[in-house]
């Protein structure tokens, strides 16, 4: 097996072998917690610019499956393992992970110490780093690692036109910031007609259709740098059309009414993260894939924290009083689970149709 070294921003350096396309990249190397769904997780438009690590150590057990990827291909910068099966099993399996690494041009890593990486990541936080096959010239490489940005994640992820999912009797806009495909379904699922469009579409272009729910998707990067999607959104909510934001889109709606949002130290990514509804008391299990966070401080007068982390206590959701409109920075459409959170679906649809009848 090929050597292939990961170096950290700190010039911190791991041996191991190397999986998926040999060569070299620089990305932000983040951490997932999640055992399980690795190609919803690769194919995750949310880790644009990233190096992903599994903490889980086996990944590849049940091969690859086309019909479990979340978006038409990935965009991940790098792969992280422990270790990599080459012989996965499922009655589903539909080839290798490996190959499929390799044909999606990712360049990855397996055998290193993914535990020590994970806890320096949390001790020390979210760093850049490459996934190389030489360790020559490392100062060189460190110069590359360290000047490392992620830039426009929402324009280079986004549906480069519009595509319409289910026929129903609602028509929704969902806009495509990096949208997990589970979103539409989810939609489509409860009676909506699906208008996916590109971030770059003006308020103006999409209240043409009039639409009787917006929805606002997942996507990476820094939330503050989308000023143009911004500008779209406070545009969007002088319209007061029901509206529910995801992830990015949460993050979005919070700048565009006003709110500050901040980098985590090393973000929430994985299936476990507790988080609880501030109006019933109950905790729910949800999957996420974040690094920023609206500061809950910050909001308007017109908006109210609704659901926070429980571990760290972080803003998880939040209700707008002066329009139909609530956003979450969790998951509810998680592909490959946990479904404790799909009600706020039932939800949306509900503000719509009160809507409509108003």
């Amino acid at each position: 097996m090929k050597k292939a070294y990961l170096i950290l921003a700190n010039g911190d350096v791991y041996e191991g072998s190397s999986i998926g396309k040999s060569g070299q990249t620089v990305g932000e190397v983040v951490f997932t917690t999640g055992m399980g769904s690795y190609m919803e997780t690769l194919t995750d438009p949310s880790y644009y610019g990233q190096i992903i690590t599994q903490t889980f150590p086996l990944i590849g057990n049940y091969g690859t499956i086309e019909k479990d990827a979340e978006s038409r291909k990935p965009y991940c910068k790098g792969y992280i393992v422990r270790e990599l099966c080459r012989t996965g099993s499922n009655f589903r399996k539909e080839g290798e992970l490996n190959e499929w690494l390799i044909k999606q041009n990712i360049v990855g890593i397996e055998g290193i110490d993914t535990r020590r990486l994970t806890k320096t990541i949390r001790e020390y936080g979210v760093m850049n780093g490459m996934i190389t096959d030489s360790l020559k010239n490392t100062e060189e490489k460190l110069k590359e690692i360290r000047s490392f940005v992620i830039k426009d994640a929402p324009k280079n992820t986004t549906s480069p036109e519009v595509v319409k999912v289910g026929d129903g009797g609602l028509k929704v806009v969902l806009i495509d910031y990096g949208a997990k495909y589970n979103i539409a379904r989810e939609l489509a699922a409860r009676g909506c007609t699906v208008y996916v469009m590109p971030c770059t579409a003006s308020a103006e272009e999409i209240l043409a259709l009039k639409p009787d729910g917006i929805m606002l998707s997942n996507g990476g990067g820094d939330p503050a740098d989308a000023t143009y999607e911004i500008e779209q959104i406070k545009k969007l909510a002088e319209a007061k059309i029901p509206t529910f934001g995801i992830c990015l889109g949460h993050q979005l709606m919070a700048l565009a009414s006003g709110a500050k949002t901040a980098k985590l130290k090393y973000g929430h990514r994985g299936a476990n993260q507790p988080v609880k509804d501030l109006e019933t008391g109950r905790v729910y299990i949800t999957s996420q894939n974040h690094g920023y966070a609206v500061k809950g401080n910050t909001l308007p007068q017109t908006a109210k924290v609704r659901f926070t982390n429980a571990n760290d206590k972080t803003c998880e959701g939040v209700d707008y009083t002066d329009r139909p409109c609530f956003t979450v920075q969790f998951h509810p459409e998680a592909h490959g689970g946990p479904l404790d959170t799909e009600f706020l679906f039932d939800r949306f649809i509900k503000m719509i149709e009160e809507s409509k009848n108003a």
